[in-house]
């Protein structure tokens, strides 16, 4: 069972920001289970210095694939399963990575709803067969999604909930669970607490379960190479570990 892991304190020192005399602008491509938790620490890192971060969201697949077709992004923030990828193929400078958080995948019902049992494989397996409708992202553009239909495929039932089955593009796909159209949701935690109208049954059994980490790195595209490092900086430290550890995600 996953736990959340109370805010890491880099040797208990908190990293000191100043307001800045001359304001910078930077822009981050970020996978969107840390949208919650990186806006957050984004908006206050501002606040602190005067520099505005600015970060477009994505799936996992679209936002590699933006990269391969030339975008030009200061910094990302990517899972670490294709950072050494990415850093191979000239998208992020080696040696920069900061590691994030990690977190798991999550199964959610409407608020109302009486939770299923999902605590061990096997009563997972049946709370997916008697569910009336599940979502979960499309596997070719989200991390979660590529692990679930590995999930179904290993439990035997990818083709019986298939009909049933609605893929969801970007974003929070649990919203049509929110609004009573779907009644499973599979996404990363991180993707299904901020959604209101639902409630977080739990994480998937341990058995099935994956801890994606996400890390946020320089690219060498940078327009300002030190505001990126600074803001690097600040995620190492003790307010964004809070942050990070709020909204769900494991201390890397």
């Amino acid at each position: 069972m996953i736990r959340h892991i109370a805010p890491y304190l880099l040797g208990g020192a908190l990293f000191g920001l100043s307001l800045s005399a001359s304001a910078a602008e930077i822009t981050l491509y970020s996978g969107g289970a840390v949208k919650a938790a990186l806006s957050e620490a984004a908006a206050n890192y501002g606040k602190a210095t005067g520099h505005h971060v600015a970060v477009e969201y994505a799936p996992m697949g679209p936002l590699l694939r933006r990269l391969a077709e030339g975008a030009t992004p200061d910094g990302v923030v990517l899972t670490m399963d294709v950072m050494a990828d990415a850093e191979a193929k000239g998208w992020v400078l080696p040696g920069t990575a900061t590691a994030v958080g990690g977190v798991g995948v999550g199964v959610a019902v409407h608020e109302f709803a009486a939770a299923p049992d999902i605590s061990t494989p096997e009563a997972f397996r049946q709370a997916l067969l008697a569910a009336k409708s599940i979502t979960y992202i499309d596997p070719a553009k989200g991390t979660s999604g590529k692990h679930f239909a590995e999930v179904l495929r290993r439990l035997g039932i990818a083709e019986a909930v298939k009909q049933k089955t609605t893929l969801g593009d970007a974003g929070y796909v649990v919203e049509p669970v929110a609004r009573g159209e779907i009644e499973l949701g599979i996404q990363q935690i991180t993707e299904i607490l901020p959604v209101k109208g639902v409630k977080l049954v739990g994480p998937l059994p341990e058995p099935l379960q994956k801890i994606t980490v996400y890390a946020a790195a320089l690219t060498p595209f940078a327009r300002d190479a030190q505001t990126v490092r600074d803001f690097l900086a600040y995620l190492r430290g003790a307010e964004a570990r809070g942050i990070f550890s709020s909204k769900g995600f494991l201390a890397p």
